[in-house]
């Protein structure tokens, strides 16, 4: 197995701190930037609680054109990612990034680890733990850094 250099690496982001991290990681290890396939995964609610009732519905075509704009303002505002593919796909965060690597024939996921354990864990669930059961190619998660 090569590690180095990859033609295709998926790096899932979800905005925290780490994603830069993950983002630079993958550019290191590629040739060029548009061999870098940054993903957004959005859970689309069906309706917004407040006080036990459904207040209203929100619109999932909108709630996309959201994600899908914060991830292009995201990337426009650190010049050192410039060139990297980008996309949002909606569904469950740890199978969708799976499937999504199959559908770009990724060599490769770098992901970040936020570390939870404990109730946190059970209560938010592992998207790295879903990722790594069932992803097409190998992935590299990145420690957590305090």
């Amino acid at each position: 197995m090569s590690w180095f250099p990859k033609k295709c690496v998926l790096v899932p982001i979800d905005f925290s701190s780490a994603s830069d991290e993950a983002i630079q990681t993958a550019l290191e290890i590629t040739r060029q930037p548009g061999e870098v396939h940054v993903v957004h995964v959005a859970l689309l609610p069906n309706f917004i609680p407040y006080a036990g009732e459904v207040v209203s519905t929100v619109d999932p075509e909108r709630w996309l054109q959201l994600a899908k704009t914060h991830l292009a303002d995201y990337l426009k505002s650190r010049p050192q990612f410039a060139g990297v593919c980008s996309k949002v796909i909606e569904g469950d965060a740890g199978t969708r990034i799976a499937e999504f690597a199959g559908e770009v024939h990724a060599d490769l996921i770098v992901m970040p680890s936020h570390g939870y354990h404990g109730v946190k864990r059970f209560l938010l669930g592992s998207v790295t733990e879903a990722v790594l059961r069932h992803a097409p190619c190998e992935v590299l998660v990145l420690r957590r850094v305090d």
